[in-house]
Parts: C-alpha cells; structure tokens; sequence
C-alpha cells in the first residue's frame, strides 16, 4: 500500500511538473525575437532592428516604408493583445474577449459607431502617405503570425487574436480620444440639468471656472468666486437631499514646459513633456529610434527618438534632432448635447456586440443629425451628443510628419494638419525658439453655436450640425519671457476662451507651481527641467495644514489631540513617509465633501433620479473664500458655526486613519502605493496575478504638484530633450517596453521611473540585433 501511495504521488507531481513545462514552454513561444535573420515580406531592402539593454528599439532602413514595416513587426511581437484592446476599447469590442462583463462598457463607445465611422471615410484618415500606413499594418499581421504561439494573454483568455486593419490604426487613436475626453461628456449634462433647478447664485458658484490658482500663458487668472449674500442665496432655506459626493475631480493630463535658447548657456531650447494617464504593464509607450533617408526631411535623412503608441505607425512624442515636442491634454470644450424633440428626425443603426461564451447582443442606436441620443426622456425627447472624435478628420495619420519637421515653422505647420485629440503642444528647434499650440481636432461652431461649456447644452436650434478643423489655432511663439508651461489648466485669455470653450480646465496649483518655479532661474539646462518635474513639494496644501493646526489648537478633543501630534511636523511636500502631508490632505478632502454636498444638496432634491453629480475641478476657487469669509448664509444646514464643521473634518480624518493603526504610521507612501498591472491581472487570483503586476513600491507626488502621482495613475512619460542635444536627454517610462512576463523587458527601466534617476534618452548600446531581409 506504502508503494501504491508514492507511485500516485509520484505520478502527480510527474503531472503537475509536466503541466507547468507545457505551461511554461506556451508562454515562452510567444516571445518576440529578439536575434537573428528574419525574412519580412514587403521589404525594399534590409533591416537592422537593435534593442539595448531596456529594450530601447533602433531601426534602421532604407526609407519610411521599410521603417514603418519593421516597426508594426515590432509592436505586435511585443504587445499585440495591448493594442487589440485599444482598438477593441474605442469600437465598443471587448465582449468579444471578456464575456458579458463588458457589454455595458460596450455600450458607452458602441453609441459612438467609430468603427462604422471610420471606415466609411479611411482614405482621410490614412493621411497623405497611406501607403507607409498600410506597410506598417503589413508589419503587425507578420509579427503575429511569426510567433511561435499566440500572444500569452489570449491563451488565458481562450481566444485568438485577429488579424490588424488599417482602421484598426485608427481606433487606436480614437481610443486615445475615449481616455483624454468623457464619450458621454458627463458633466456638462449635468451642470445644465442643475442650472436649470436651483438658484442662480447657487449655479454660479458651482460653475466658477477659475481660481487664484490661475496661471495661464495670455490672460489674468479668472480669481476666486465672489460669494452671494443671503438675499441671493441662502442654503438654509432651500430644500435638499444629501448623496454622494461629487466625481472626483482627478484630472487625466500631463505637464509640459519649455525654455528658450536665450536662458541656456550655448542657446539650446529644452522640451520638458510628461503625460499622466492610467498606468498599466506594460507602459501605454513603446520607446523607439527611427533612421531611415527622406528626401522631404532635413538633411535628407530622419533620425526621430521618443514614444511611439503601439497600433499607430508614428513617433507621438520625441526630438528629431531638429525639433523636440510634446503634449498637454488641453480640455478646451470638444462635445456639445443639444436636447431633441421626442418627433425629430432619428435613424436607427442596429448594432451587434459579440459576447464571448455567449448570445450576440443586439443594440439598436438612435441617432439625429446632430448625433447619437445617450439619454432619452419619459416624453420621447431625448439628449443627442455631439463629439469630434465622431467626425471625419478626428484621426488623420498626418501627423507622422513631425519626424520630418526642420524647424520650428516647419513643425507648426505641420501641427495644423493633426488629427490627435486637442492638446498643448509644446515644441523648440535647434536655433533656441520655443512655441505653444493648440494642436488637434477641435469644434468648427458656427456664429449661433459659441461653445458653453458647462453654462448649458446646446438647446439653441439654430446651431447647425458643426464640422471640425486643426487649422488657424491658438498659439504663441517665441514667448518674451523665454518660457513656456501647460498643466491642463487654462492657458488662454478670454477672447479666446470664448472660441475654444472650457471643456473642464484642471485647478491651476500644478501649473502655478511649475511657472514660479520657472521664474526663479536664469539659466537651465536638462537636470533643472528634470527636478520641475520631480517637484513634490506641497505649495497647494500649505495653508490648509495651517487651517488645520488652527482648528486641533482651539479644541480640548483627544482625538483631535492626537491627529495634531501626527501632523504637527509639515514637511510641505508629498514625501512617501510624511505622516502630516497624508493628514492634511485628508482633512481637506472631508471638509471640501462637505461642502460639495451642501451645495448640490438643492439640485439632488429637485432632480431625484435624473440628478448627475457634476465635475468640479475648480471647487477650491469657491471653497477657500467660503473658509475666509464663513458666511452664515452658505453655511451646511448640518451644522451650527463653521468652527464646528472643520472640528466634524479633522474627527473624520482622525477616524479615518486610525482605523488603519497608530497615526504615527500613517504615511503618506502607505497610502500612495503602486498598483501598476497588466489588464487580465484583475482576472487572475492574488498568488498568480502578482506576477502581472510591478513592485507595490510606495511613491512620491500627488495631484497638485509637478509630480502627479497616485497608485495608478501618473507620468506616463518622462522626456526632457534639447534637439540637436539628444544625447544629453533624459527620460523615464513605467511598466517597461515588453507586454510579456518572461521577456527581459518586462519592467526594465521602471525602478528609474520610481525613483526618478534620469535614464539617458537616446537608447544605449545594442544587446540585441536582428536583420529582417526581403523576401523574394
């Protein structure tokens, strides 16, 4: 029996080693190559794809064609079932990966149609050189089909992945729109339907678009709101209804900054660009070198460095030696609703989304002239939403032309040609000149269509069905004070801002910050533009850690007590083992909920079921003079003085972290710590899914400071270059260049990233070299 016994465990230890090498082995054979001689069909001539010791990509070729090809092999080798779910995403696709549980989200970007959209005008959308796009889609269908098995991720899943279609580029695209932009423009919908029920004074303060925080480039910083005396408005004699709190006002964006050749020592200009977005791993980015001869280009020859966005055959950030560039999300109004009588004109579009392990779903699509309905009301009338990445032109591949670009002109006329979402763009030249522009698709609004932002739909009829254009924008050039700084905030004057419209401008602390910062030297070069962007010094929460150390001294509270012998010490900066930065931020949090369901108490009674918590990304604006001025008319009806509502605040706080443990453990690295997975970690259990992730390192920065940084969300990218200069350019990228577990790229370079030691931003020495050859 006792020999019996061992030859079953034998055999089933036998079982499970021979499950985890066939396990093992599948995982390996969707590794990309990285070595060797390598044919690929479509080529002109050879070659040369070197990868360094962070698996930095080098190619070299003949011309753009051959580059774009080798490129497309590359991306799909290394991250394919990324860039299906980007395009998946933007299509309103992912049920046919993921089952019924994203039928919803499905939902949200079917009602878009973008994929109906765009191939019905492609040819646009390709650009002016669709031959390299079609090349490069050639590329990615080749670097699948060369993988010994299919991408790690669709085994999991049990599926297979599908071959790559130049609209697919496209989407990949768009869904850059679906991240910077809301599809369902949630809060411009729901300030309108407030304006509608409370009173004027109250919608004001809701709807203030400023603060003292201001920074623009043209114009004066909008200010804080005036607050309303009692005869305006009294919030103790309106009625309300409590909820949550309002959407959380994160914003998804970047910092970009510049400095003009006159404050460097030999005349260089230097680009600072980092584009917070959701982290993941791999990185959103895939950083690469492009060499190949183009008559069109400077010298006859592109040699373009920076961040390529794997599906879309571009450099979408970098230097070319000539110019250096990158972007801001600029939150300049692109959707408007317009309410629809319940007879309007309405095509139905029956749209069919393929669930995985189950029925097709059929979902029918309303749609006017003025776009698809997402809301439709008891009495037939409904909300129909208006989106430039709706409309021809959202997308054109154009823009691949920056690695071509001469100078700074060069480069600005070709910005005016981009299909990309609205962004700050920020670029310098080799000669010393720095420029800002609006780059990007934005509303083409006719004379009874001036954008309104959050101060209403678009209930005037009158509005014609807009088109859109990248042409003709906003800009300044060659700045007199030699800087440039963009950080989501508004960067224009009021002229202006009544063309382009407020689509939800981030508070203006990050850019205050990153401009005063910029004004106390004379002289930069890399490193200084590289500790800009590391700041993590707390200027935004300063008087708020007074406030606070004001309310602990004026009361006898234990509690109270003890959260002021946490946060006594104010180190002023985001730091991971800050005990006082975690609390102070804390306590802001609860009295700025408390305020924000004071004032919207009113709307939520009146609307009940159709009330919409709005976006209130510059409550600070109204917040800090409410705290001056304590005014017993906007006082919360929940309390009887103002000292007793921020006592109430600093007790939650208390609270809140001591449920954690003792408040002097409470940091801020504690809190702040990352959770940086691949996209099917969340499917897999907690022992297997840690592969999937980065290390939980606890990190520095917050939201209102140079350095975003929140668990999963932050610096995207980090570039700071001088064109000309490359060699002395920085960088950092999270997540590393490789989306498989196994290969040495997985995370390389993501400890610099945390810890913010500059990585040099040309790659380095080649590890690995692979020659693709003609097939003939």
């Amino acid at each position: 029996m006792r020999r019996t016994w061992r030859w079953i465990l034998g055999a089933l230890v036998a079982i499970v080693l021979l499950a985890v090498l066939v396990l093992w082995l599948l995982l390996r054979g969707s590794l990309a190559e990285l070595d060797g001689e390598r044919p690929l069909p479509g080529l002109a001539g050879k070659v040369t794809v070197e990868r360094d010791a962070l698996g930095v990509v080098t190619i070299t070729a003949g011309n753009k064609a051959d580059a774009l090809r080798a490129l497309g092999r590359i991306h799909a080798q290394e991250r394919y079932f990324e860039m299906d779910l980007m395009r998946r995403s933007a299509a309103g696709e992912l049920s046919a990966l993921f089952g019924a549980k994203a039928i919803e989200a499905d939902k949200r970007m079917r009602v878009h149609r973008l994929r109906a959209r765009t191939e019905a005008h492609l040819q646009d959308a390709l650009g002016s050189d669709p031959a390299a796009v079609r090349a490069y889609v050639d590329g990615v269908n080749q670097g699948l089909d060369s993988l010994a098995v299919r991408p790690w991720a669709y085994l999991l899943l049990r599926q297979a992945p599908q071959p790559w279609q130049a609209s697919d580029s496209v989407l990949a695209g768009l869904a850059m729109y679906a991240d910077l932009q809301d599809p369902s423009n949630p809060s411009e919908l729901a300030l309108q339907r407030i304006r509608a029920v409370v009173p004027p004074a109250l919608y004001a303060l809701l709807a203030h678009d400023g603060s003292e925080w201001d920074a623009p480039l043209a114009g004066a910083p909008r200010g804080n709101a005036t607050l309303p005396d009692a005869s305006q408005l009294d919030l103790h004699t309106l009625k309300a209804a409590s909820g949550a709190a309002a959407e959380d006002a994160d914003a998804v964006g970047s910092n970009n900054f510049a400095v003009a050749g006159a404050l460097t020592a030999d005349g260089r200009a230097i680009v600072a660009d980092d584009m917070h977005l959701g982290l993941r791993a791999p990185s959103l980015w895939f950083r690469v070198r492009l060499r190949y001869p183009d008559p069109q280009a400077a010298g006859g020859q592109v040699d373009v460095s920076g961040f390529s966005l794997p599906g879309v055959p571009a450099v979408i950030v970098g230097s070319n030696g000539h110019v250096a560039w990158g972007f801001t999300n600029s939150y300049i109004d692109t959707a408007d609703f317009r309410s629809e009588p319940a007879d309007a004109a309405v095509t139905v579009h029956e749209e069919r989304i393929v669930v995985a392990g189950g029925a097709d779903v059929r979902f029918p699509v309303r749609e006017t002239a003025w776009g698809p309905i997402l809301h439709t009301h008891a009495d037939g009338s409904g909300d129909a939403l208006r989106w430039v990445a709706q409309l021809p032109g959202a997308v054109r591949m154009d823009f691949a032309d920056m690695a071509r670009a001469a100078d700074l002109d060069q480069a600005l006329q070709i910005a005016d040609h981009a299909g990309i979402p609205a962004q700050n763009l920020v670029i310098g030249d080799r000669s010393g000149r720095i420029a800002w522009r609006l780059i990007g698709a934005r509303p083409d609004r006719g004379p009874h269509c001036a954008p309104l932002g959050f101060n209403d739909n678009q209930a005037n009829q009158r509005c014609a069905p807009w088109p859109i254009r990248s042409d003709a924008a906003p800009s300044l050039i060659d700045p007199p004070s030699h800087r440039l700084w963009t950080a989501n905030s508004r960067v224009v004057d009021e002229a202006t801002l009544a063309t382009v419209g407020n689509g939800g401008y981030d508070l203006g602390a990050r850019g205050r910050q990153i401009r005063d910062l910029l004004a106390t030297q004379e002289r930069f070069d890399e490193h200084d533009l590289l500790a800009i962007q590391l700041d993590e010094r707390a200027v935004f929460l300063q008087r708020w850690w007074v406030l606070l150390q004001e309310v602990i001294e004026h009361s006898d509270d234990p509690a109270l007590k003890r959260l002021g012998a946490a946060s006594a010490h104010w180190e002023g900066r985001a730091a991971i083992n800050s005990t006082s930065y975690r609390a102070v931020r804390e306590f802001r949090t609860q009295v700025l909920d408390t305020l924000t369901d004071a004032l919207l108490a009113p709307a939520r009674a009146q609307l009940g079921e159709d009330f919409l918590a709005p976006r209130l990304a510059q409550l600070e604006g109204v917040a800090w003079p409410m705290l001056e001025q304590r005014p017993a008319n906007l006082l919360p009806p929940a309390y009887t003085s103002w000292d007793a509502l921020l006592a109430d605040a600093a007790r939650r706080t208390e609270a809140e972290l001591s449920t954690q443990g003792p408040l002097a453990h409470r940091s801020w690295g504690e809190r702040n710590t990352a959770a940086i997975c691949h996209p099917v970690a969340r499917a897999l259990p907690a022992f297997a899914s840690r592969w999937l992730c980065m290390p939980a390192d606890p990190l520095p920065g917050d939201r209102d400071m140079p350095r975003v940084q929140t668990p999963s969300f932050g610096a995207s990218q980090r570039m700071v270059v001088s064109p000309g200069h490359e060699a002395d350019g920085i960088v950092h990228m999270p997540g590393g260049q490789s989306g498989h577990p196994l290969s040495p790229y997985w995370g390389a370079g993501h400890e610099d990233w945390v810890h913010g030691r500059p990585t040099p931003f040309l790659p380095g020495k080649a590890q690995h070299t692979m020659t693709l050859v003609p097939v003939h």
